[in-house]
């Protein structure tokens, strides 16, 4: 008895943890492949950044409940970087990206990943979603894509025409469509049928349809699990001095690193168990990522949807997320050939409802009702991504964000009093920066030009070093009595 007791009590929550660990396995799969597939990379490197995530990260500390892989939010950004740069030199950057996570956790610089503005993650979420589908109608036609966003969204009337007269073209498109109908339709089925995962119904279904009507369309190509792993050599630290290399592992590791905080922030919300520590969770995605970069796999975030999946499934701990590593180890080592069978059509149709969850639309419109300037950084910033690229997308929406805080911050009120005799009083309170000055200066040069001003400045927060000197400029011009505003109080330490 003691014996059948000792599991039960050194893992309560094993059955829980089980249960949930199959369902996020099932989830993971369709993802895992259509990510790969979709960043120009072989299909097992995606279950391999999985495997990654649960056996390697999914031991560590940080959030005991999300689940890592690879994720639609980087398929832009790792596509780009397989098109500049090959396959080979992808572990690399990976790698790269991993030993920078691991530095900012261990700088405890994994808290400010916190303070990035919503709007910026958000459009930078609706940006790699418009990519994504533009760029998965036309590998669910089978036709080739443009290289650039711009020219995927651009380039869909022609890809219209030369699919309609293609009969090739127009099964691979219904393949596609089809399995986006399943995965919206299954939501509505019984909540027992749905106890399957949307996503691996419709590739199964989808798959079974192929080889059933023996379609004409392209399926995954397999190497095997060894095959498609290429480690990396030391030929390829030769490109360590490419700036370009440098900066896009830069790029992985910022945009790897703020959608996998936001993600546990946003997991937190779903579950009462333990709270996620920011600077362990970015030391456990950057070894993680290390380790796929040395096998020459996806880079891996947290991803919110095999997270949220976990929650619900009742996972209590980070058993649930090892396990799910296994069952995909146990998946790729066991069963390569039925990668083989999966139409590639199917694969796009599952990122295509993955990147139209990334577009926020609720979140748009909400901000357009409250906070107009945010819901302007929001498209600005997925327009950038589409139009531009994915790194210099983000930085133009920090750009404006830290602008828009600047003018925020910049309230100033000057009130003018004018008895008809004596002086004119001015008083100026708010803060004063040079975001401002026109304004104040168009104000004060407006004043009655035959008459003392008193211009009182005590009222003010803030005086920035432009507004001083101009204040104080036309104070002298003017004969102005200038009240000084009060020194600053000394900083407290928090």
């Amino acid at each position: 008895m003691m014996r059948a007791n000792t599991v039960p009590a050194r893992f309560p929550h094993l059955r829980q943890d089980f249960a949930a660990s199959l369902v996020v396995f099932l989830v993971a799969v369709p993802l895992c492949l259509g990510v790969a597939v979709a960043s120009g990379v072989p299909a097992e490197l995606g279950l391999v950044t999985g495997i990654v995530g649960g056996l390697v990260t999914g031991l560590m500390r940080g959030s005991s409940i999300q689940v890592s892989g690879p994720a639609a939010g980087m398929t832009v950004l790792v596509f780009e970087a397989v098109t500049e740069f090959g396959v080979a030199a992808l572990g690399v950057i990976v790698l790269l990206a991993g030993l920078v996570q691991i530095a900012l956790g261990a700088l405890r610089w994994g808290r400010w990943f916190r303070a990035i503005s919503v709007s910026v993650v958000e459009g930078m979420l609706a940006g790699i979603g418009l990519v994504i589908i533009a760029g998965q109608v036309y590998a669910a036609a089978g036709v080739e894509a443009p290289a650039s966003g711009l020219g995927k969204i651009a380039g869909l009337p022609g890809a219209i025409v030369e699919v309609a007269g293609s009969r090739t073209a127009l099964v691979s498109l219904a393949v596609g469509a089809g399995t986006i109908a399943v995965v919206v339709l299954w939501q509505r089925l019984p909540e027992r049928v749905r106890a399957v995962p949307g996503a691996l119904a419709a590739v199964v279904l989808a798959t079974a349809a192929t080889q059933l009507l023996g379609l004409p369309i392209a399926t995954v190509e397999v190497d095997g699990l060894l095959g498609a792993v290429q480690p990396i050599g030391l030929d390829a630290f030769g490109r360590l001095g490419d700036v370009a290399l440098l900066g896009t592992a830069l790029a992985f590791a910022l945009i790897a690193s703020a959608e996998s905080l936001f993600s546990a922030a946003a997991v937190d919300r779903l579950h009462d168990g333990p709270r996620t520590r920011y600077d362990q969770e970015l030391i456990a995605q950057g070894t993680g990522n290390a380790v796929c970069g040395v096998l020459g796999a996806l880079p891996m975030t947290a991803v919110i949807v095999r997270s949220s999946a976990n929650v619900q499934a009742g996972a209590k701990t980070k058993a649930s997320r090892v396990l799910h590593g296994v069952w995909l180890l146990l998946f790729a080592a066991l069963l390569p050939a039925t990668l083989g069978l999966i139409p590639l059509a199917a694969l796009a149709g599952i990122l295509v409802h993955a990147g139209w969850k990334l577009i926020p639309f609720r979140a748009v419109a909400s901000l357009w009702r409250a906070h107009r300037g945010e819901a302007l950084i929001l498209v600005v910033t997925a327009v950038a991504i589409v139009a531009v690229n994915m790194f210099e997308g983000v930085l133009i929406g920090l750009a404006l964000s830290v602008a828009k805080a600047a003018w925020d911050a910049s309230h100033i009120r000057l009130t003018v009093v004018d008895k008809g005799v004596g002086p004119v009083q001015a008083h100026l309170s708010g803060n004063a920066t040079f975001l401002r000055l026109p304004k104040i200066l168009d104000t004060l040069e407006a004043l009655p030009h035959d008459r003392p001003v008193e211009l009182d400045l005590s009222g003010l927060h803030h005086l920035d070093h432009a507004c001083r000197t101009a204040l104080e400029n036309w104070s002298e011009r003017h004969s102005t009595l200038l009240t000084a505003p009060p020194k600053p109080a000394e900083p407290s330490t928090l």
